[in-house]
């Protein structure tokens, strides 16, 4: 397959996958992007990696002196793809409306959220991996909310075939431990967890936080309360974003940061071999390790 088609198939997939519920549904990811090399390059064996910095580039060119090695994959952003991470937390508008915040509190929050993750990334020196990966002429590209939400469609459907809306949260915590990628995470003392709540009550209505770039506004906990949310299921959560939940009294599993987002491209790698009926050579890198379903 060309890495072009490998992109665009990645993004096919992501936007099948995304939550939002709008007509003409969505055409692009400003947080994912082909970052350097050959739209044209034949793909059929690459580097993944959750974090792909100068010390994963320099690797991937050490293996591909020994091997072939056609492209370099990482999940979170880098160049100009953390650059616009920003754009992509508007997904999240329709997160909080389908959990029951009214359109216009949901866009007001998601907005001054929006513009705090712009001023925090602005200072960043976005381009070291991307410039790096040029001078070697690695084709490298990146896939974030196109992975993210395939976790996302993926647990909301585990979630609902295991009814874990009526279960406990100590049970919530051993369902997740049942996919393998939480499981390998759990052998290494990172996996899911009750950590804001008694594991003996009830998860109740579930908002997952798995998608929209990164973590939502602290300023909505109080009010997801109100409409009705009980317990909050993320990749991660700060201090005070935790400290805002205990104050509006909800409860917290973290299901794991890397963990999720190994799952995410597993789930995209199974649907990128599937669509061409070409299985990749996979190297694993930087906490990424391959997990086929198909």
């Amino acid at each position: 397959m060309k890495l072009i088609d490998f992109y665009s198939q990645a993004v096919r997939l992501g936007r099948c996958a995304d939550p939002r519920k709008r007509k003409g549904g969505i055409k692009s990811f400003a947080d994912s992007s082909i970052l350097c090399g050959d739209p044209d390059t034949q793909v059929s064996s690459v580097m993944v990696g959750i974090d792909v910095e100068v010390g994963e580039i320099l690797l991937a060119d050490r293996i591909r002196q020994k091997d072939k090695l056609d492209l370099v994959i990482a999940h979170h952003p880098e160049g100009r793809s953390y650059a616009h991470l920003h754009e992509v937390i508007s997904l999240q508008v329709d997160l909080l409306k389908q959990a029951g915040l009214p359109a216009g509190t949901a866009s007001r929050l998601i907005e001054e959220r929006r513009r705090e993750v712009e001023r925090r990334i602005l200072s960043q020196n976005h381009n070291r991996a991307v410039d790096a990966a040029k001078i070697l002429g690695l084709p490298f590209m990146n896939l974030h909310t196109p992975a993210d939400n395939q976790v996302h469609a993926f647990l909301e459907d585990f979630f609902k075939k295991n009814c874990i809306s009526s279960r406990t949260l100590g049970e919530a915590v051993n369902a997740l431990k049942a996919i393998p990628e939480y499981r390998i995470a759990e052998r290494f003392g990172v996996g899911p967890r009750v950590v804001l709540g008694n594991p003996a009550r009830k998860t109740g209505k579930i908002m997952l936080e798995m998608t929209g770039g990164t973590e939502g506004p602290k300023e909505a906990m109080d009010k997801l309360y109100r409409a009705g949310v009980r317990t909050l299921i993320s990749m991660h959560s700060s201090e005070e974003h935790l400290k805002k939940a205990r104050e509006a009294n909800l409860s917290v599993i973290i299901a794991g940061h890397i963990s999720s987002d190994v799952l995410g491209l597993n789930l995209l790698l199974d649907g990128i071999e599937r669509h061409f009926k070409q299985e990749l050579k996979v190297v694993e890198c930087s906490g990424f390790t391959r997990i086929k379903r198909r």
